[in-house]
Protein backbone atom coordinates (compact mmCIF):
# COMPACT_ATOMS: atom_id res chain seq x y z
CA UNK A 1 0.00 0.00 0.00
CA UNK A 2 1.60 3.24 -1.13
CA UNK A 3 0.49 6.51 0.39
CA UNK A 4 1.39 9.87 -1.09
CA UNK A 5 2.46 12.70 1.20
CA UNK A 6 -0.04 15.47 1.66
CA UNK A 7 2.28 18.26 2.79
CA UNK A 8 3.01 20.36 -0.35
CA UNK A 9 5.99 22.01 1.36
CA UNK A 10 7.81 18.73 1.91
CA UNK A 11 10.68 18.77 -0.62
CA UNK A 12 12.58 15.50 -0.18
CA UNK A 13 11.49 13.54 -3.28
CA UNK A 14 12.96 10.21 -2.17
CA UNK A 15 11.04 10.27 1.10
CA UNK A 16 8.04 11.92 -0.55
CA UNK A 17 7.08 8.91 -2.66
CA UNK A 18 6.29 6.56 0.21
CA UNK A 19 5.38 7.08 3.81
CA UNK A 20 4.55 3.53 4.75
CA UNK A 21 8.07 2.09 4.80
CA UNK A 22 9.16 2.04 8.42
CA UNK A 23 5.94 3.61 9.71
CA UNK A 24 3.98 1.64 12.28
CA UNK A 25 0.62 0.40 10.94
CA UNK A 26 -1.10 1.66 14.10
CA UNK A 27 0.02 5.22 13.32
CA UNK A 28 -0.98 4.99 9.66
CA UNK A 29 -4.43 3.66 10.58
CA UNK A 30 -4.95 6.32 13.25
CA UNK A 31 -3.91 9.05 10.81
CA UNK A 32 -6.15 7.56 8.10
CA UNK A 33 -9.23 7.41 10.32
CA UNK A 34 -8.81 11.11 11.04
CA UNK A 35 -8.13 12.09 7.41
CA UNK A 36 -10.76 9.91 5.75
CA UNK A 37 -13.60 11.21 7.87
CA UNK A 38 -15.46 7.91 7.64
CA UNK A 39 -16.71 6.04 10.63
CA UNK A 40 -20.34 5.69 11.48
CA UNK A 41 -21.60 5.61 7.93
CA UNK A 42 -23.49 8.85 8.48
CA UNK A 43 -21.18 11.11 6.53
CA UNK A 44 -18.35 13.42 7.52
CA UNK A 45 -20.53 15.76 9.60
CA UNK A 46 -21.75 12.93 11.85
CA UNK A 47 -18.25 11.42 11.97
CA UNK A 48 -16.71 14.64 13.31
CA UNK A 49 -18.96 14.19 16.36
CA UNK A 50 -17.09 10.92 17.00
CA UNK A 51 -13.44 11.87 16.33
CA UNK A 52 -11.63 14.77 14.66
CA UNK A 53 -8.43 16.75 14.51
CA UNK A 54 -8.32 19.56 17.06
CA UNK A 55 -8.61 23.13 15.74
CA UNK A 56 -4.82 23.57 15.51
CA UNK A 57 -4.31 20.23 13.73
CA UNK A 58 -1.64 19.18 16.23
CA UNK A 59 -3.76 16.59 18.00
CA UNK A 60 -7.08 14.84 17.84
CA UNK A 61 -10.18 14.51 19.98
CA UNK A 62 -12.38 11.47 20.49
CA UNK A 63 -15.72 13.15 21.08
CA UNK A 64 -17.67 9.98 21.73
CA UNK A 65 -15.60 7.05 23.06
CA UNK A 66 -18.62 4.72 22.85
CA UNK A 67 -19.31 5.47 19.18
CA UNK A 68 -15.58 5.47 18.45
CA UNK A 69 -15.33 1.95 19.93
CA UNK A 70 -18.48 0.64 18.27
CA UNK A 71 -18.24 2.30 14.85
CA UNK A 72 -14.72 3.48 14.11
CA UNK A 73 -12.22 1.11 15.75
CA UNK A 74 -13.57 -2.05 14.06
CA UNK A 75 -13.20 -0.40 10.63
CA UNK A 76 -9.47 0.21 11.14
CA UNK A 77 -8.33 -2.30 13.76
CA UNK A 78 -9.05 -5.91 14.73
CA UNK A 79 -10.75 -4.82 17.95
CA UNK A 80 -13.22 -2.31 19.35
CA UNK A 81 -11.55 -1.75 22.71
CA UNK A 82 -11.03 1.94 23.49
CA UNK A 83 -8.66 1.13 26.37
CA UNK A 84 -6.42 -0.88 24.05
CA UNK A 85 -6.37 2.02 21.60
CA UNK A 86 -5.30 4.41 24.37
CA UNK A 87 -2.63 1.96 25.57
CA UNK A 88 -1.23 1.86 22.02
CA UNK A 89 -1.21 5.67 21.89
CA UNK A 90 0.76 5.69 25.14
CA UNK A 91 3.36 3.26 23.78
CA UNK A 92 4.03 5.70 20.95
CA UNK A 93 4.40 8.67 23.29
CA UNK A 94 1.02 10.36 22.79
CA UNK A 95 -0.15 12.46 25.72
CA UNK A 96 -3.69 13.10 26.91
CA UNK A 97 -3.87 16.88 27.04
CA UNK A 98 -7.21 17.56 28.67
CA UNK A 99 -8.90 16.22 31.77
CA UNK A 100 -12.31 17.18 30.38
CA UNK A 101 -12.16 15.37 27.03
CA UNK A 102 -10.26 12.61 25.21
CA UNK A 103 -7.71 14.79 23.41
CA UNK A 104 -4.33 13.35 22.44
CA UNK A 105 -1.20 14.99 21.04
CA UNK A 106 2.22 13.97 19.81
CA UNK A 107 4.73 16.52 18.52
CA UNK A 108 5.15 14.56 15.26
CA UNK A 109 1.50 13.65 14.68
CA UNK A 110 -0.03 16.61 12.82
CA UNK A 111 -2.68 17.16 10.19
CA UNK A 112 -1.06 17.37 6.75
CA UNK A 113 2.32 16.06 7.91
CA UNK A 114 1.99 12.34 7.27
CA UNK A 115 5.71 12.16 6.41
CA UNK A 116 6.51 12.77 10.09
CA UNK A 117 4.80 9.53 11.18
CA UNK A 118 7.94 7.57 10.34
CA UNK A 119 9.75 9.50 13.09
CA UNK A 120 7.35 8.27 15.79
CA UNK A 121 8.66 5.13 17.47
CA UNK A 122 7.43 2.90 20.25
CA UNK A 123 8.75 3.75 23.68
CA UNK A 124 11.04 1.05 24.99
CA UNK A 125 10.20 -0.30 28.42
CA UNK A 126 12.72 0.33 31.19
CA UNK A 127 13.41 -3.40 31.41
CA UNK A 128 14.21 -3.60 27.69
CA UNK A 129 16.44 -0.55 27.89
CA UNK A 130 18.33 -1.95 30.88
CA UNK A 131 18.72 -5.30 29.10
CA UNK A 132 20.10 -3.62 25.98
CA UNK A 133 22.51 -1.52 28.01
CA UNK A 134 23.72 -4.57 29.92
CA UNK A 135 24.23 -6.58 26.73
CA UNK A 136 25.90 -3.89 24.63
CA UNK A 137 29.29 -2.64 25.56
CA UNK A 138 32.95 -2.50 24.78
CA UNK A 139 35.54 -5.25 25.18
CA UNK A 140 36.38 -4.29 28.76
CA UNK A 141 32.74 -4.55 29.65
CA UNK A 142 32.60 -8.03 28.09
CA UNK A 143 35.70 -9.13 30.01
CA UNK A 144 34.20 -7.81 33.22
CA UNK A 145 30.99 -9.71 32.48
CA UNK A 146 32.97 -12.90 31.82
CA UNK A 147 34.84 -12.40 35.12
CA UNK A 148 31.53 -11.84 36.90
CA UNK A 149 30.12 -14.93 35.26
CA UNK A 150 33.09 -17.01 36.44
CA UNK A 151 32.72 -15.65 39.97
CA UNK A 152 29.01 -16.47 39.96
CA UNK A 153 29.70 -20.00 38.73
CA UNK A 154 32.25 -20.53 41.50
CA UNK A 155 29.85 -19.16 44.09
CA UNK A 156 27.10 -21.40 42.73
CA UNK A 157 29.37 -24.46 43.06
CA UNK A 158 30.28 -23.50 46.65
CA UNK A 159 26.61 -23.14 47.50
CA UNK A 160 25.90 -26.60 46.07
CA UNK A 161 28.64 -28.11 48.25
CA UNK A 162 27.34 -26.26 51.32
CA UNK A 163 23.82 -27.53 50.58
CA UNK A 164 25.07 -31.14 50.47
CA UNK A 165 26.91 -30.64 53.78
CA UNK A 166 23.81 -29.14 55.40
CA UNK A 167 21.63 -31.98 54.13
CA UNK A 168 24.13 -34.48 55.62
CA UNK A 169 24.05 -32.64 58.97
CA UNK A 170 20.23 -32.65 58.93
CA UNK A 171 20.22 -36.41 58.34
CA UNK A 172 22.68 -36.88 61.24
CA UNK A 173 20.55 -34.71 63.56
CA UNK A 174 17.40 -36.65 62.62
CA UNK A 175 19.19 -39.94 63.42
CA UNK A 176 20.35 -38.48 66.76
CA UNK A 177 16.79 -37.30 67.49
CA UNK A 178 15.46 -40.82 66.93
CA UNK A 179 18.11 -42.29 69.28
CA UNK A 180 17.33 -39.71 71.97
CA UNK A 181 13.58 -40.37 71.73
CA UNK A 182 14.23 -44.13 72.02
CA UNK A 183 16.42 -43.53 75.05
CA UNK A 184 13.78 -41.34 76.69
CA UNK A 185 11.09 -43.89 75.94
CA UNK A 186 13.16 -46.66 77.62
CA UNK A 187 13.70 -44.59 80.79
CA UNK A 188 10.11 -43.37 80.95
CA UNK A 189 8.67 -46.78 80.25
CA UNK A 190 6.52 -48.74 82.75
CA UNK A 191 7.95 -49.13 86.20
Amino acid sequence: MELELEDPNYQNNKSKSLVTKGTAPFLLKTYALLEEGGGGGGGEKEYKKIVSWNDEGNGFIVWSPTDFSDLTLPRYFKHNNFSSFIRQLNTYGFKKTSSKRWEFKHEKFKRGYKHMLVEITRKKSEATTAFLKSNCGDEDNMMMKNGNQQTLMEENENLRKEKVELETQIAQFKALEIKLLDCIAQHMGPK
